[in-house]
């Protein structure tokens, strides 16, 4: 079977799992399997299908299995303890009422660090309808900011399972995606920012009504705000310890240098923050330990399993040979990184799910590297970035974060699509502009 045909399949299954998805309400591992499986068998005959699925499946749990497990721990204990709160709180005291969206925007940005932004817009959304009433600034402008940056980070950066998974596939740094990932979520939600205030124009101020806590129980304290960070500023401060490590590699370090690069392993500082956000449990009893435990495998059990079926699907399209045919020929567009940011957009607005988007287009994209002048440890990380500006765009009605922006915060689909969905674009585009601006001076 000739290349051409070949990667017509290969296009025609990516549309089919698009379908499945969006339109069919499929479930997104079903849908995965069932369209890798048959890719294989029709577009790669000669090979062992069955290994090629183990593989591409095992191999992505192996790198992102411990990541996303501990991240939903930290998620959970941040939610049961009101740490969230306690965050938002502390930022909201100290930039003034005047600016609640701000406060907002810097608390979906922090939370939004280790928290999946679906589970953090839902911990949050109390907390958003109260910064409204509080500071008198209409609700949806306070809501959608808060959207925003919880989505920027959920989208940039590799503690969250999309970009994890792509990062495995494209062989990207880890450590320094997640500090650039973590650096390019600050123009995106910037941008966010001042579309959505620009675009609310003159909105009635919200109804004064009692504060809501956020937390379940109200007459309980919130935790000091020095522990509340602990679980999400230690990682990130030991990742880029250890991304530093690896660039200076300094010699005869002994004991010493090997423990801090050991600590600067995403594993280890992920760990490391779970150990800490214990910390922030008022009942530290083996039960309760064990409920939070229960409860975070619960919720990355279906994550691992859309993300491996993400993994194995992209590697059997790298083993049809087409992402490297198409490269040969995008390679004369010019058009540089700004493939990867199309297909990831496409992927996204067709189908709805940044985490398949951003897989997919790793697993299209990953061949074309050499081809494109971006196969270089920072061509490889900035192809990553475009990508995920492009899974940034557009979250409309096919993507679930959609609607729980939309009910959680009370505000019709017509807003909720005419701002936030436009917000998307723009924070995507915004994005997109920044890593091909730096691109010129890291490439």
């Amino acid at each position: 079977m000739n290349i051409e045909i070949i990667s017509l399949l290969v296009l025609l299954s990516i549309l089919l799992v698009v379908l499945l998805t969006s339109v069919t309400k499929l479930n997104a591992f079903a849908a995965l399997f069932s369209v890798s499986l048959v890719l294989a068998l029709v577009a790669l005959p000669e090979k062992n299908t069955v290994d090629i699925l183990k593989q591409g499946f095992g191999g992505t749990i192996s790198s992102i299995g411990f990541l996303i497990l501990f991240g939903a721990i930290i998620a959970v204990v941040l939610e049961k303890s009101a740490a969230a709160a306690s965050i938002a709180s502390h930022i909201l005291a100290r930039v003034g009422r005047s600016r609640a969206a701000t406060a907002m925007g810097i608390t979906g940005y922090l939370v939004g660090l280790p928290i999946f932004c679906d589970s953090g817009y839902i911990i949050l959304s109390g907390l958003a309808k109260s910064f409204s009433s509080k500071a008198r600034i209409a609700l949806p402008v306070v809501a959608f900011v808060l959207a925003t940056s919880l989505y920027a980070v959920h989208n940039l950066t590799p503690t969250h399972p999309g970009a994890l998974a792509a990062s495995g596939i494209m062989e990207a740094h880890l450590g320094m995606l997640i500090l650039l990932g973590a650096l390019f979520a600050i123009p995106a939600s910037a941008a966010a920012h001042l579309w959505i205030r620009w675009q609310m124009g003159a909105q009635p101020v919200a109804e004064e009504m009692p504060a809501e806590s956020g937390h379940d129980d109200d007459s309980s304290p919130l935790p000091p705000l020095f522990l509340s960070l602990l679980p999400i500023v230690v990682p990130l401060l030991l990742i880029a310890l250890g991304s530093l490590l690896e660039v200076l590699q300094p010699a005869g370090g002994g004991r010493f240098i090997r423990a801090l690069s050991f600590l600067g392993q995403p594993v280890v500082a992920l760990l490391a923050g779970v150990l800490l956000s214990f910390l922030l449990l008022r009942d530290r009893s083996m039960k309760e330990i064990n409920s939070l435990l229960e409860s975070a495998i619960e919720k990355a059990g279906p994550i691992l399993i859309v993300t491996g079926a993400g993994g194995m699907f992209g590697l059997v399209i790298r083993e049809t040979g087409a992402g490297a045919y198409a490269g040969e020929h995008l390679l004369q567009t010019g058009l540089g990184l700004a493939i990867p940011f199309l297909i990831a957009a496409v992927l996204k607005t067709a189908q709805g799910s940044s985490t398949v988007a951003i897989i997919t287009a790793a697993s299209l994209v990953a061949p074309m590297l050499p081809a494109l002048g971006l196969a270089s440890d920072m061509g490889r990380v900035l192809t990553m970035l475009a990508m995920g500006s492009g899974s940034m765009l557009v979250s409309h009605a096919n993507d679930s974060y959609f609607w729980v922006v939309s009910r959680f915060s009370g505000i019709d689909s017509g807003t909720t699509l005419k701002v936030y969905t436009s917000a998307t674009v723009v924070m995507g585009a915004a994005t997109f502009l920044c890593v091909w601006l730096v691109s010129f001076f890291l490439l």
